[in-house]
């Protein structure tokens, strides 16, 4: 929690830089949240255990709960993103507990990416993806996603508004430097969208 307290200090006089906060809303996100007005909030359904993301929201079990965290968050003009499974049927139901987005839990597609599996798990998100848009929603997606499996995604799903990968990214960082990464990931998008 204080280095998010530090990072909205940093970013203060950076208004150009959007900053996303994700977390378990019943975990003290909200607050945190409250405190620091983030651009977004990304919603995620992970135990306060877990050491990172597994599966998206069940919105029969937690809707009605996370719709109270929504309208607060979006009171201090947050936008919300729901940390979601690839389910086009799911997606009306995130807009009805007022998202504003989804975050598609790319971990299926980045295991599946480049076997015979792939292109039927793609397809899912794709079919998400368009229900989620249908009904108003802006789509992000993350999980696993990398320099690899990243332009087939956002080839598929040319619509997606933002990518979390900030696991891969590090990882990469570790090896080539930050510019030298940030540049490989900027040309994986832009392969995205190459004839």
């Amino acid at each position: 929690a204080d280095d998010v307290r530090d990072l909205a200090q940093l970013l203060a006089g950076r208004k150009h830089i959007e900053f996303n906060i994700e977390g378990n809303p019943f975990h003290g996100l909200v607050d945190i949240a409250k405190r620091v007005k983030p651009h977004q909030c990304t919603l995620v359904p992970d135990e306060e255990s877990a050491s990172t993301s597994d599966h998206g929201w069940d919105l029969h079990a937690s809707g009605e709960a996370l719709r109270t965290c929504i309208t607060q968050a979006r009171e201090w003009g947050v936008r919300v993103s729901l940390f979601m499974d690839p389910e086009p049927e799911a997606m009306t139901w995130a807009q009805a507990c007022g998202a504003d987005r989804v975050e598609l839990y790319t971990e299926p597609y980045a295991r599946d990416h480049g076997t015979h599996a792939g292109a039927t798990t793609l397809a899912r998100y794709v079919q998400a993806a368009q229900a989620a848009q249908a009904v108003g929603l802006g789509v992000n997606a993350g999980h696993d996603l990398n320099r690899d499996n990243l332009p087939d995604f956002l080839r598929a799903l040319p619509r997606v508004l933002e990518v979390s990968i900030g696991h891969a990214l590090i990882a990469d960082a570790l090896e080539l430097g930050y510019t030298q990464t940030i540049q490989a990931y900027l040309a994986a998008c832009q392969l995205s969208s190459a004839p």
